[in-house]
């Protein structure tokens, strides 16, 4: 019947375990980790004759501690290697923790300045020793909280970016793009953290919308006059030129001119430049080369003097009344001293703009000139860019493609180096007469007096960028790389879309020979708050999954985001949410839990089609279809359709129709009951399956109570065998609709859900009387006895149902109260048809406001409909009070 009788060679348990009467995931998630970690599920063997698959984790700071956006990246990278594990594959999900240079130095940094001490008071090696110590005691916390989410990670193979072999690639990928030229040396503006003391990159800039000033300036006088607008005043001190656009007629004549620099005793020159919007502000702009990225680039194009006039700290250089001033109290100062001047021809305040921080201290970032280490990324983003469009490399969705080759095709130079101890240091040796000698891992560095390395580390990003590859034991080809390499996916947010996985797509192509990193990129979205604000504890909005998991557990947080995850898509998430994945834990505990009451087996094979009724043909119908869409489903990567389905399945078929619909079955008992009872087993075993890669933890406790068995980690994954059966599904669908319509008109007649009421079930020319007592059980319906007397008749799908209810309700108010709706919906109609008639309404009226009409004209027919037949259904007006 089906394809998923297979099991893991281990044989039966002696005995079924009996289970509580309620789940606890805090007593089953621990051990049941912990016994799949000792038992080594997860680990992966590169000897394997297996398919390979492989996923590397994104790598999270070691400072790190578990939040929702990791839970929710977890849970569907868990989801993909469960499946794929249950599959017969070679899975491996790697492992591993970033050094975090930044993050982890200021913590370190912190420690430090409570015993009164600066790293610069320990020394560079001191310092870094003790970033180590911090490391083994305290670094690393996300590890056990992975461990609480149910992560399969290989975690023998853990590990860390700082890490002896990690730095052995690192060291080696420098060199080999020193070598080949396409790492260099370069003074270029750069994003300067004055607070962390380093240069930062693109993604650790936060843009935020500041309250500042913005005021007018005139540069000059006469007729060589120009007014320029600034938010940053401080900064004019730095200025080289100013910067007009070639076809402005206003300033033609004074391009290739000096003006005047107030408070400098400088003359700058005006320069001609397409950069430059003469329509916006006065069309002019002041150029400093030194502390602006845009300026620096016209400066370079006309040869401009780059002045530094602001030091590592933001504090003012230039000689004059503003040295050593902040930057903040130099620019008061140096607008006050303009006004004095009569140069302030404009100020607005509070003027809002965009202004970037420091992501790690929200320092405000300082564009500076400064000397640092460059990736040439022309010929290595060349390469990333056709591995996508040659579709060697799909991105999951597609739409996300855009996005990619908007960057990768439009990319700088990168900025690699950073004014940090921790962190790779550059393998870069100067010696005592200007020379510079890059160092591999096998070379020996120069010594000798006046030779000293760089002091400059990596950008992490560097050697995260290494990742897929390094962590296989790469430079080596070693067993891991042959049988790992390529991933298979990569699964990660679509904001590092740029900033890692194109490091990734670059490096992974030119250290392994042009083969790319990995197959797919499957981005998703970002897990936002229920209203679909961000989360942040400055919003008061930020949730610690670990509440929430000690709360309503492990699968009920992992259920609630794969819900939510739809592929680039954005996630709101809300508590609630999470206790209604908790309350379909509890259905599925509650529904196997009844199974194994009533018997339900694994054992033997299912009986023919022929010999089972119509309701157990219907399940396995449903069955295979579902494990057919749940695989499409995951080969596309829509974790939220997919559990949708199952999430439907397991509730409302399962649960709520099929296990119902057995209950009469075994209360008959005989071969029809036995035939029931491995059917339900047989569907209770594949949904367990189905759902384990999701929830791991309850399904994993029912299925090997339900199968006595050693793990559903291990188990096959279901295959769809092509049984279908249309005609039972149709049988099934009308017993649902009589059995759906009577209880609508038993709640609308006020009748309690367990009240029984006398009933006749004229189901002749139908393929419902094998049904009978099954729709009675569930109906609460009892035999027509002596003295019944329809009150009601409900003719629904060729049957009909009559009900005495004398006894139950009271007609008469019933009835009154069944009018007055019925009058109530006939005004709606009324009022909606009029509107719908209006043509000067339609004319005006948005789309949106006409269909709401139309909707709510729809609602009132249909209640007009319904109210109708209630009425008619009641009994006549000359019946006795209740």
């Amino acid at each position: 019947m089906t394809e998923n009788t297979q099991r893991p060679d281990s044989g039966p348990n002696d005995s079924t375990p009996e289970l509580p009467t309620q789940y606890a995931p805090a007593e089953v998630e621990g051990p049941l980790y912990e016994r799949w970690v000792e038992r080594g599920y997860f680990e992966a063997d590169a000897k394997s004759d297996k398919e390979p698959y492989t996923i590397v984790i994104p790598p999270p700071n070691v400072t790190g501690s578990l939040h929702l956006g990791h839970a929710f990246e977890h849970t569907l990278i868990d989801a993909l290697t469960r499946r794929k594990r249950m599959q017969g594959f070679e899975v491996l999900w790697q492992p591993g923790m970033d050094h975090a240079g930044i993050a982890t130095q200021n913590v370190v940094e912190r420690e430090l300045a409570k015993e009164g001490k600066s790293r610069h008071d320990l020394g560079r090696e001191a310092f870094v020793e003790r970033v180590w110590q911090w490391k083994a005691e305290s670094g690393g916390q996300i590890s056990g909280q992975m461990r609480r989410l149910g992560d399969g990670v290989a975690w023998s193979r853990e590990r860390f970016t700082m890490d002896e072999g990690l730095s052995e690639a690192v060291q080696t990928i420098f060199k080999k793009l020193y070598d080949d030229e396409l790492i260099y040396r370069a003074e270029r503006i750069i994003n300067w953290c004055p607070r962390c003391l380093t240069a930062i990159s693109d993604i650790e800039v936060e843009y935020q919308n500041d309250e500042g000033e913005l005021v007018s300036i005139r540069y000059g006088s006469g007729d060589s006059e120009i007014v320029v607008a600034t938010t940053r005043a401080e900064t004019m001190l730095g200025d080289t030129a100013v910067a007009v656009h070639p076809d402005d007629e206003r300033y033609k004549h004074l391009v290739g001119t000096e003006i005047e620099l107030p408070l400098t005793g400088r003359r700058i020159p005006v320069v001609a430049d397409e950069h430059v919007d003469p329509e916006f502000g006065t069309g002019a702009v002041k150029v400093t080369p030194a502390h602006d990225p845009n300026d620096f680039e016209i400066g370079q194009r006309h040869g401009l003097p780059s002045l530094t006039v602001l030091d590592e700290r933001a504090i003012i250089t230039a000689h004059g009344p503003f040295q050593g001033l902040d930057r903040m109290e130099a620019r008061s100062a140096i607008v006050g001293a303009l006004r004095a001047e009569g140069r302030i021809v404009a100020e607005k305040r509070p003027y809002e703009h965009s202004v970037g921080h420091c992501s790690r201290c929200k320092t405000t970032i300082e564009p500076r000139l400064s000397m640092q280490w460059w990736v040439k990324v022309g010929p290595l983003a060349e390469a990333a860019s056709k591995a996508v469009r040659d579709g060697d490399v799909a991105i999951h969705p597609k739409e996300m493609e855009s996005r990619y080759f908007g960057w990768v095709d439009n990319l700088h130079d990168w900025c690699i180096s950073r004014q940090l101890w921790w962190g790779h240091r550059i393998p870069v040796w100067y010696g005592p007469g200007g020379e510079m000698v890059c160092v591999g891992p096998d070379d020996e560095a120069p010594t000798g007096e006046g030779w000293h390395q760089e002091t400059d580390v990596l950008d992490t990003w560097f050697s995260s960028g290494l990742w897929p590859f390094s962590t296989l034991g790469w430079p080596e080809r070693t067993a891991s790389v042959e049988k790992f390499y390529p991933n298979s996916v990569l699964v990660t947010g679509y904001d590092i879309l740029f900033f890692w996985v194109v490091r990734m797509m670059m490096f992974g192509m030119y250290a392994m020979d042009g083969t790319p990193p990995f197959h797919t990129i499957a981005l998703h979205g970002m897990v936002r708050d229920q209203f679909g604000k961000k989360m942040s504890k400055s919003f008061g909005n930020a949730v610690n999954p670990l509440d929430w998991m000690d709360k309503y557990g492990s699968d009920a947080v992992r259920f609630t985001l794969a819900r939510g995850a739809n592929p680039g898509v954005d996630v709101p998430i809300g508590e609630d949410w999470v206790q209604g994945s908790r309350n379909f834990a509890n259905k599925i505990w509650n529904a196997t839990r009844f199974a194994l009451m009533n018997g339900a087996t694994v054992e033997g094979e299912l009986p023919p089609a022929e010999q089972l009724s119509a309701t157990d043909r219907w399940i396995l119908s449903r069955l295979n279809s579902v494990v057919a869409e749940v695989d499409a489903h995951y080969d596309d990567y829509q974790f939220a359709k997919l559990s949708d389905t199952l999430f439907h399945f397991a509730w409302d078929e399962v649960f709520d129709w099929y296990v119902e619909l057995s209950k009469a079955t075994f209360q008959k008992g005989g071969p029809g009951a036995e035939a029931s009872r491995r059917v339900l087993g047989e569907v209770l075993d594949v949904t367990l399956r189905l759902l384990h890669p999701v929830v791991p933890f309850v399904t994993e406790t029912l299925w090997t109570a339900l199968t006595g068995r050693e793990s559903v980690v291990i188990a096959d994954w279901p295959a769809d065998s092509g049984f279908r059966d249309a005609a039972a599904e149709q049988e099934i669908a009308t017993v649902q609709q009589v059995v759906t319509e009577v209880r609508r008109f038993r709640s609308d007649q006020g009748l309690q859900p367990g009240q029984k009421v006398p009933a006749r079930l004229d189901l002749t020319g139908t393929a419902l009387a094998a049904h009978e007592d099954a729709m009675r059980l569930l109906l609460r319906l009892q035999p027509a006895g002596e003295g019944f007397a329809a009150t009601a008749s409900l003719p629904v799908a060729g049957a009909k149902v009559a009900l005495d209810l004398s006894g139950t309700i009271d007609v008469e108010a019933e009835r009154k109260r069944l009018a007055k709706a019925l009058a109530a919906a006939e005004k709606d109609k009324a009022q909606s048809t009029a509107k719908l008639g209006n043509e000067a309404f339609l004319a005006k009226a948005a789309e949106a406001a006409v269909d709401k009409i139309r909707k709510r004209l729809e609602t009132a027919e249909a209640d007009i409909e319904r109210i109708t037949a209630q009425l008619a259904a009641l009994p006549g007006e000359n019946a006795s009070r209740a």
